[in-house]
């Protein structure tokens, strides 16, 4: 491989590729801000299993939350944060590379 043409796979990312955080990545990316309640519900995940995964993705600079208080009760927003946008895009991109284009017939 040339100089001038990156690898495609260079995207890959092991911390996002997990099925859940890639499916948090991916819900977030489409919501822009979600509260951790409703992506507990689409990922129909226990709190304490989608805490840990988030965990992850803030440790990697990939996710940030937001507290607030909302009808009295303490509320989690969580959203990408720019790196983790371009991490997400870099690594749908490896797995399109990985992948091949599409069969074009059905």
């Amino acid at each position: 491989m040339s100089a001038g043409n990156p690898d495609p796979l260079a995207g890959f990312d092991a911390t996002i590729h997990a099925p859940n955080r890639l499916r948090i990545c991916a819900l977030l990316e489409a919501a822009g801000e979600a509260e951790f309640v409703l992506v507990q519900k689409q990922l129909d995940v226990s709190a304490s299993v989608l805490s840990k995964h988030v965990t992850v993705l803030m440790d990697a600079g990939y996710v940030e939350q937001r507290k607030a208080v909302r009808d009295t009760r303490q509320r989690v927003w969580l959203r990408l944060t720019r790196q983790g946008r371009e991490a997400y895009q870099g690594h749908l991109a490896a797995l399109r590379a990985i992948v091949g284009p599409p069969d074009p017939t059905p």
